[in-house]
């Protein structure tokens, strides 16, 4: 009799002990959840920690709730050229409302992807067909994720998917295109270079016409003043002879005529010709230099 009885006692506590493990279910944090009752969805959004639900009538889905990368193959898009680009991009995303993720892709990561995929291709093709290739490869990176990303994130919120960020990583030119985009991208180089040559050509000619004028000015003035010297110099010079042929006239004289001897003389030549009653040997003929 008591061993029947701990035998159903055994097997009550296993059923409910079954039933609780059956009945309890966990959220972890970086995990989103939602209650199924026959298939439809009764409950969402649970916070991490222990839950209850029903077993067989419930059913509960988790997917993850942290940040996922959604890396696109590179897809072609149109500029305002009607030029080809080859655009590499990816995405970042989380689930912002479980219940809309599930309705809308049914958890399929696959499905998700592709979903999200044709909604950022969509965007990219309407902010890159308003841009010309110059603007979308060197111009306008920068506002352009930022238009992607909030475009993108309008357009996913039907998914329940908030999109966090939209990067190009890699923009290229097909081959058809690259040729005809690097010649004209030279043409301008050269072009800016004709024009920087001309400018620095032109200050080259004002600089030398400053400097030549600089040149003309300082030589003038130079001149103006070296002659202005040299009449100072000469006025001197002349004061002081007068001044000397004053005082004593017969000595100035004299002095004079040794100083044009010893000129004279010191050249080493042995000949004169002179006339007879010259006045340049007076002083020779005379210690008074009496004619």
């Amino acid at each position: 009799m008591n061993s029947n009885r701990m035998t159903v006692i055994g097997i009550a506590a296993a059923v409910v002990i079954g039933l609780i493990y059956s009945s309890a279910f966990v959220v972890n944090e970086w995990e989103t959840a939602l209650k199924l009752r026959l298939g439809k969805i009764v409950d969402a959004d649970y916070k991490p920690g222990l839950h209850w639900m029903v077993p067989i009538v419930n059913e509960v889905k988790k997917f993850d709730a942290r940040i996922q990368t959604l890396d696109a193959r590179p897809e072609r898009f149109l500029t305002v050229e009607k030029k080809d680009v080859i655009v590499d991009s990816y995405a970042k995303w989380r689930i912002a409302d479980t219940a809309q993720f599930y309705r809308s892709t049914g958890g399929n990561p696959g499905k998700t992807a592709r979903l999200l995929s044709e909604r950022i291709n969509t965007s990219l093709r309407n902010e890159f067909g308003k841009r010309t290739i110059q603007e979308v490869v060197s111009g306008e990176r920068t506002q352009i994720m930022a238009l992607l990303t909030k475009d993108s994130d309008e357009k996913a919120a039907e998914l329940g998917v908030e999109i966090l960020d939209v990067r190009v990583k890699q923009i290229d030119l097909p081959p058809e295109v690259s040729e005809s985009v690097y010649d004209r991208m030279r043409a301008e180089r050269e072009r800016v270079a004709r024009d920087l040559r001309a400018k620095g050509a032109e200050a080259a000619e004002r600089i030398r016409a400053d400097a030549d004028r600089q040149q003309t000015v300082i030589l003038a003035e130079a001149y103006r003043k070296a002659e202005e010297l040299r009449g100072e110099g000469d006025g001197k010079s002349a004061e002081i002879f007068a001044n000397a042929y004053n005082r004593n006239r017969e000595f100035y004289a004299f002095y004079r005529s040794l100083d044009a001897y010893r000129r004279i003389f010191e050249k080493g030549g042995d000949m004169m010709v002179l006339e007879p009653d010259s006045a340049f040997f007076r002083y020779f003929k005379d210690p008074e230099g009496k004619r």
